[in-house]
């Protein structure tokens, strides 16, 4: 068994589709990235979301600069609430075999929509959250982004910035030596 440093579920307020709070959802979104990683797949839903070739080393996540992590979101819509656990294998930079199973139900067991829009300030419907997983050499976290409007601009004086889509850490594994079972 791989031996591992997890952090659990970060509380926070959350939403579906209404005003009512703590907002819930029902059906999100889902995004897969890798970075540093060899022979990446993640399989979720029934659908591989990546699969990278085995024999070439992903970029870093570094690499991207100022473009990281604002280029992670999730394309794959309207997942209901919730398949099987996600199904990662890879390799990290230093060519150790990982696999993993990452129980998204568990995670977001209390369905709220992770955001930092003050209770009362949610001014409209919302959509299905997105969820993204990211395997990052040897750490897996998953994040939460979503569209929450909001009653007031996010940007002083600019009308088109009422609502927030903040990217939120809601799940973190990292392995720290090999694991048995991709020996």
């Amino acid at each position: 068994m791989a031996m591992t440093q997890e952090s659990g579920h970060v509380p926070s307020g959350g939403g579906n589709s209404t005003i009512s709070e703590p907002l819930t959802f029902v059906r999100h979104n889902f995004g897969a990235f890798c970075y540093s990683t060899y022979g990446c797949r993640v399989t979720y839903n029934g659908f591989t979301h990546i699969s990278e070739p085995d024999d070439v080393l992903q970029l870093s996540s570094a690499s991207l600069g100022e473009k990281y992590p604002a280029n992670l979101g999730a394309s794959y819509l309207s997942v209901g609430n919730f398949p099987e656990p996600a199904q990662v294998v890879w390799k990290s930079k230093d060519g150790v075999k990982h696999s993993a199973s990452v129980d998204i139900a568990g995670i977001f067991r209390d369905q709220r929509v992770l955001h930092h829009v003050p209770n009362g300030a949610v001014d409209g419907d919302i959509g299905d959250p997105g969820i993204i997983l990211e395997v990052n050499d040897r750490t897996i976290n998953v994040y939460m982004k979503a569209f929450v409007p909001t009653r007031v601009p996010q940007i002083p004086g600019n009308e088109y910035s009422r609502f927030r889509d903040d990217l939120i850490l809601a799940w973190s594994k990292t392995y720290l030596r090999e694991d048995a079972q991709g020996a």
